[in-house]
Protein backbone atom coordinates (compact mmCIF):
# COMPACT_ATOMS: atom_id res chain seq x y z
CA UNK A 1 0.00 0.00 0.00
CA UNK A 2 1.39 3.69 -0.99
CA UNK A 3 2.36 5.27 2.16
CA UNK A 4 1.68 8.76 3.52
CA UNK A 5 4.38 11.35 2.99
CA UNK A 6 3.59 12.91 6.51
CA UNK A 7 2.08 10.95 9.14
CA UNK A 8 -1.14 12.10 10.29
CA UNK A 9 -1.44 12.08 14.26
CA UNK A 10 -4.30 9.96 14.91
CA UNK A 11 -4.63 11.69 18.82
CA UNK A 12 -6.02 15.02 17.38
CA UNK A 13 -9.00 12.91 14.97
CA UNK A 14 -12.02 11.69 16.57
CA UNK A 15 -11.81 8.34 14.88
CA UNK A 16 -14.51 5.71 14.53
CA UNK A 17 -13.25 2.01 13.97
CA UNK A 18 -15.24 -0.72 12.54
CA UNK A 19 -15.18 -4.47 12.02
CA UNK A 20 -15.24 -5.79 8.52
CA UNK A 21 -14.35 -9.21 8.87
CA UNK A 22 -13.58 -11.69 11.11
CA UNK A 23 -11.83 -14.71 9.99
CA UNK A 24 -10.42 -17.75 12.08
CA UNK A 25 -7.53 -19.78 10.60
CA UNK A 26 -6.06 -23.07 11.85
CA UNK A 27 -2.45 -23.87 11.93
CA UNK A 28 -2.06 -27.88 12.28
CA UNK A 29 0.51 -28.87 14.74
CA UNK A 30 1.81 -32.05 15.97
CA UNK A 31 -1.07 -31.81 18.72
CA UNK A 32 -3.56 -30.56 16.54
CA UNK A 33 -5.36 -27.83 14.96
CA UNK A 34 -3.75 -24.32 16.38
CA UNK A 35 -6.85 -21.82 16.28
CA UNK A 36 -6.29 -17.73 15.88
CA UNK A 37 -8.59 -14.91 14.32
CA UNK A 38 -7.56 -12.29 12.08
CA UNK A 39 -9.59 -9.35 12.26
CA UNK A 40 -9.72 -6.65 9.40
CA UNK A 41 -10.71 -3.18 11.16
CA UNK A 42 -11.10 0.07 9.58
CA UNK A 43 -11.29 3.29 11.13
CA UNK A 44 -11.75 7.65 10.10
CA UNK A 45 -13.10 10.59 11.56
CA UNK A 46 -15.70 10.66 8.57
CA UNK A 47 -13.87 13.85 7.68
CA UNK A 48 -11.89 12.77 5.29
CA UNK A 49 -8.78 10.53 7.02
CA UNK A 50 -9.41 6.72 6.68
CA UNK A 51 -6.75 3.61 7.64
CA UNK A 52 -7.43 0.36 7.27
CA UNK A 53 -5.69 -2.74 10.12
CA UNK A 54 -5.17 -6.45 10.43
CA UNK A 55 -4.66 -7.72 13.34
CA UNK A 56 -3.98 -11.72 14.55
CA UNK A 57 -4.75 -13.02 18.50
CA UNK A 58 -5.54 -15.90 20.09
CA UNK A 59 -9.04 -14.05 20.69
CA UNK A 60 -11.59 -12.09 18.42
CA UNK A 61 -11.82 -8.71 21.14
CA UNK A 62 -7.76 -8.66 21.05
CA UNK A 63 -7.78 -9.56 17.25
CA UNK A 64 -10.16 -6.10 16.62
CA UNK A 65 -8.11 -4.06 19.36
CA UNK A 66 -4.88 -4.90 17.42
CA UNK A 67 -6.23 -4.19 14.07
CA UNK A 68 -7.39 -0.63 15.50
CA UNK A 69 -4.01 -0.05 16.33
CA UNK A 70 -2.93 -0.94 12.68
CA UNK A 71 -5.24 1.04 10.93
CA UNK A 72 -4.51 4.34 13.38
CA UNK A 73 -0.71 3.81 12.45
CA UNK A 74 -1.93 4.01 8.41
CA UNK A 75 -4.31 6.61 7.92
CA UNK A 76 -4.13 8.99 4.80
CA UNK A 77 -5.67 12.14 3.78
CA UNK A 78 -8.09 11.31 0.87
CA UNK A 79 -9.12 14.66 -1.14
CA UNK A 80 -12.90 15.09 -1.40
CA UNK A 81 -15.06 17.54 -3.73
CA UNK A 82 -18.04 17.85 -1.51
CA UNK A 83 -19.86 14.65 -0.30
CA UNK A 84 -17.77 12.92 -3.21
CA UNK A 85 -14.76 12.10 -4.69
CA UNK A 86 -12.88 14.20 -7.50
CA UNK A 87 -12.54 12.08 -9.98
CA UNK A 88 -12.95 8.03 -11.83
CA UNK A 89 -10.38 5.87 -10.69
CA UNK A 90 -9.60 2.49 -11.36
CA UNK A 91 -7.10 0.16 -9.18
CA UNK A 92 -5.88 -3.38 -9.22
CA UNK A 93 -4.56 -4.89 -5.59
CA UNK A 94 -3.53 -8.36 -6.50
CA UNK A 95 -6.63 -10.34 -8.08
CA UNK A 96 -9.17 -7.72 -6.78
CA UNK A 97 -10.12 -5.07 -8.99
CA UNK A 98 -12.16 -1.21 -7.33
CA UNK A 99 -13.51 1.28 -9.53
CA UNK A 100 -14.78 4.17 -8.04
CA UNK A 101 -16.83 6.99 -9.65
CA UNK A 102 -17.72 10.17 -8.24
CA UNK A 103 -21.44 10.77 -7.93
CA UNK A 104 -24.20 13.61 -7.64
CA UNK A 105 -25.50 14.56 -4.25
CA UNK A 106 -28.16 12.57 -3.12
CA UNK A 107 -27.21 9.60 -4.69
CA UNK A 108 -25.79 7.81 -1.51
CA UNK A 109 -22.66 5.06 -1.06
CA UNK A 110 -23.69 2.79 -4.06
CA UNK A 111 -21.03 -0.24 -2.69
CA UNK A 112 -20.75 -3.44 -1.27
CA UNK A 113 -18.60 -4.86 1.61
CA UNK A 114 -15.42 -3.63 2.31
CA UNK A 115 -15.68 -1.03 -0.12
CA UNK A 116 -18.54 0.21 2.06
CA UNK A 117 -16.87 0.27 5.27
CA UNK A 118 -13.67 2.05 4.01
CA UNK A 119 -15.88 4.22 2.42
CA UNK A 120 -18.10 5.35 4.70
CA UNK A 121 -15.00 5.76 7.45
CA UNK A 122 -13.50 8.29 5.22
CA UNK A 123 -16.66 10.51 4.57
CA UNK A 124 -18.17 9.59 1.12
CA UNK A 125 -21.74 10.28 0.73
CA UNK A 126 -22.45 10.18 -2.65
CA UNK A 127 -20.42 7.07 -4.92
CA UNK A 128 -21.14 4.69 -7.26
CA UNK A 129 -18.26 1.66 -7.63
CA UNK A 130 -18.14 -1.47 -8.58
CA UNK A 131 -15.84 -4.34 -7.22
CA UNK A 132 -14.19 -6.80 -9.88
CA UNK A 133 -12.06 -9.67 -9.78
CA UNK A 134 -11.46 -11.84 -6.67
CA UNK A 135 -13.85 -11.14 -3.49
CA UNK A 136 -11.38 -11.35 -0.94
CA UNK A 137 -11.99 -8.56 1.93
CA UNK A 138 -8.38 -7.82 2.62
CA UNK A 139 -7.50 -7.24 -1.37
CA UNK A 140 -10.69 -5.36 -1.62
CA UNK A 141 -10.12 -2.86 1.33
CA UNK A 142 -6.26 -2.27 0.36
CA UNK A 143 -7.50 -1.69 -3.37
CA UNK A 144 -9.84 0.86 -2.22
CA UNK A 145 -7.36 2.19 0.26
CA UNK A 146 -4.85 2.79 -2.57
CA UNK A 147 -7.41 4.32 -4.92
CA UNK A 148 -8.07 6.26 -2.02
CA UNK A 149 -4.82 7.48 -1.81
CA UNK A 150 -4.15 7.55 -5.54
CA UNK A 151 -7.07 10.44 -5.80
CA UNK A 152 -5.68 14.08 -6.90
CA UNK A 153 -7.35 17.32 -6.28
CA UNK A 154 -8.35 18.57 -9.69
CA UNK A 155 -7.03 22.77 -8.59
CA UNK A 156 -3.57 21.43 -6.72
CA UNK A 157 -3.14 19.04 -10.37
CA UNK A 158 -3.47 22.50 -12.61
CA UNK A 159 -1.88 24.56 -10.52
CA UNK A 160 1.22 22.26 -11.07
CA UNK A 161 0.72 21.92 -14.66
CA UNK A 162 0.23 25.96 -14.97
CA UNK A 163 3.85 26.05 -13.15
CA UNK A 164 5.56 23.54 -14.96
CA UNK A 165 4.00 25.07 -18.58
CA UNK A 166 5.75 28.62 -17.69
CA UNK A 167 8.76 26.83 -16.20
CA UNK A 168 9.02 25.53 -19.79
CA UNK A 169 8.01 28.50 -21.70
CA UNK A 170 11.06 29.84 -19.51
CA UNK A 171 13.85 27.50 -20.78
CA UNK A 172 12.31 28.35 -23.96
CA UNK A 173 13.06 31.61 -24.61
CA UNK A 174 16.90 31.86 -22.97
Amino acid sequence: MKQPLSRIDASELNLNDKLINVNRVAKVMRGGKRLRFSALVVTGDGEGHVGIGIGKANEVPSAISKGGAQAKKNLVKVPLAGSTIPHEITVTFGASTVMLKPAVQGTGVIAGGSVRAVLEACGVKDILTKSLGNANHINVARATMLALTSLRNPKEETEKRKASVVKEEAEASE
